[in-house]
């Protein structure tokens, strides 16, 4: 009688040996040698896997499957590890085995609010007929050059105020990677008087305790959109035992914002001068700037002048600068979500506490910044905590860099006192409204930040002024809405970015966006629904992308009745 038991521990045996090797896909020599390759020497740390992912995705202009698993095995991850990484940031294109590799070359165009305002629909509509075959054509959320709407990026070339004849045309040209024309380099600043005050620090001349004293007095604040004040962050950090981090946060995602962009641009070094002075007064060991995929030209710009900065430091002992590229992820300009991302993994916000000052990179106290707080540090403490806070209107105090866009004759990066009111921006800083339009309503910051009638155009803008209105300033991104526009066709632009970028982790966000932009896709909105999802979402979203998603909606039902 045959016994059943031998055929079965034959085929466990037979199955032992052949796990042998690793479970998963089977590397390919080919991809493996490709991926050695590409990363050289650079060391195969975990923390490092997006840069490694960039590297891939450049030469290649996409993911495989075979690169994805190559590229596991050489820096010692799973590859369900390597794919979440890699399927979580927009800019990486994945494509799995057997499927098609996206065309070479891809054109973006922005549509954000600003974009969508000055056309973006229409060059959509056109393009794809127009750059052939092999170009790819697709919709991307803001880009950080509102000012300069509609725009475009063909490959990693940026198109300002973008027509079809000019998209064609740098096609055609070939898509590369400019720097700005002209900005203030190493050489420059320091003939200038650039990097004598770090000198000053690191020499005993500038006492800790009285530079830290002079950036809580002069009363600047966070500019990346929280508003926590500079120098009292200072002083928390340094008070957590060392070592300690920097993160400077360069993501600049919120739609309408591009001002961070314009002051990299044309003076780098007193962003870092001030960064450097921050690390001496806190005592920080590394720094880590995380920097927006998007902006290709002041990538170059930094990694020219930082090689500068590292050939020939001004003072000793300066501590080790990462620059660090983000792929495309608007939920990685919260600094925990940044964190993880620089850590090489999905751009997640953390729950706290604990916070990013006592528990952050790699665990270590950090000390977190948006890029344009930095920029101000020299000034301040070179002029003075009174002249920062002597700028100002209607009872505020310090300067403010407006991003505005939208329906002016002047868009740009304005300067100008805190508490300025919209009617005052418009008409001092921003040449009035575009001919043929009338102001109708404004954004004071950005996509989160609400929405406002033009007959409100007599409230100071500034931190803590707006809340009472359920909106608030933000990153100071304004955008104009004329007679032209509907306060709802905005709302719908906004819910549309915040369910594409909600990072998916908690579910009032996941699942509030994706309700909240088909109710109001329709042409009645349904107004007990959409309350019920505000409070959910504002309640029970982990971070501040779930919770501000409703103020576009909730402004429109409060203050546009007549558009519903």
């Amino acid at each position: 009688m045959n016994h059943p038991i031998i055929p079965i521990a034959v085929a466990l045996a037979s199955r032992e040996r052949k796990r042998q090797a690793p479970k998963g896909r089977r590397v390919d020599p080919q991809a493996l040698a490709d991926v050695q390759r590409l990363l050289g020497a650079a060391p195969r740390r975990a923390d490092l896997l997006i840069e490694h992912l960039h590297k891939i995705q450049d030469h290649f202009k996409h993911l495989s499957s075979a690169h994805l698993a190559a590229l596991a095995q050489e820096m010692r991850l799973a590859q369900t590890e390597v794919y979440e990484v890699a399927s979580f940031y927009h800019h990486f294109d994945i494509v799995k085995e057997g499927g098609d590799a996206p065309a070479p070359l891809t054109v973006r165009v922005c549509d954000g609010l600003s974009c969508e305002m000055a056309g973006a629909k229409e060059l959509l509509r056109k393009l794809p007929s127009l750059v052939g075959r092999d170009v790819r054509v697709i919709a991307a959320p803001c880009i950080g050059r509102c000012e300069q709407a509609p725009a475009a990026v063909v490959g990693q070339n940026p198109v300002p105020n973008a027509t079809c004849e000019a998209v064609v045309d740098k096609v055609k040209t070939g898509a590369v990677t400019h720097q700005p024309e002209e900005y203030v380099d190493f050489a420059r600043y320091q003939a200038a008087g650039g990097y004598e005050l770090i000198k000053h620090c690191i020499s005993g001349d500038r006492d800790v305790e009285l530079v830290i004293k002079t950036m809580e007095d002069s009363g600047l604040r966070g500019l990346g959109g929280a508003g926590f004040p500079a120098g009292r962050k200072w002083r928390i950090v340094r008070a957590e035992a060392g070592p300690r981090l920097m993160a400077v946060n360069i993501d600049e995602g919120e739609p309408g914002t591009f001002k961070d962009r314009v002051y990299l641009e044309r003076d780098p070094h007193r962003f870092l001068e001030g960064m450097l002075i921050a690390a001496w007064a806190v005592g920080i060991e590394k720094i880590y700037i995380y920097l927006r995929d998007e902006y290709h030209g002041c990538r170059e710009v930094l990694e020219t002048e930082l090689a500068k900065l590292r050939a020939a430091p001004p003072v000793k002992g300066m501590p080790e600068i990462e620059l660090r590229r983000g792929a495309g992820a608007y939920i990685c300009g919260e600094e925990s979500a940044m964190i993880e991302s620089i850590e090489g993994k999905r751009g997640m916000p953390r729950l706290r506490p604990p916070y990013v000052a006592q528990v952050g990179l790699f665990g270590r106290p950090t000390l977190e910044h948006n890029f344009e707080t930095l920029y101000w540090v020299r000034d301040i403490l070179e002029k003075g905590a009174a002249w920062f806070s002597s700028h100002g209107r209607n009872g505020r105090k310090g300067l403010r860099s407006f991003s505005v866009s939208g329906r002016v004759k002047e868009p740009g990066v304005k300067l100008a006192p805190a508490g300025i009111t919209i009617q005052q921006l418009i008409d001092e800083f921003c040449g009035g409204m575009l001919d043929d339009h009338t102001f109708y309503a404004y954004l004071p910051g950005g996509a989160s930040g609400g929405i406002l009638p033009a007959t409100m155009n007599n409230i100071p803008l500034d931190f803590d002024t707006l809340q009472p209105y359920g909106c608030f300033i933000g990153s100071a991104a304004v955008m104009i809405l004329s007679d032209h526009d509907t306060a709802t066709d905005a709302a719908r632009n906004m819910m549309r970015f915040f369910h594409h970028e909600s990072c998916g982790q908690c579910t009032p966000c996941r699942v509030g966006t994706a309700k909240a932009a088909h109710i109001i896709d329709q042409l009645k909105w349904d107004l007990p629904l959409l309350a019920d999802l505000s409070l959910v979402m504002r309640d029970a979203s982990i971070c501040g992308l779930g919770q501000a998603a409703p103020n576009p909606v909730d402004c429109v039902i409060k203050y546009f009745p007549h558009e519903l």
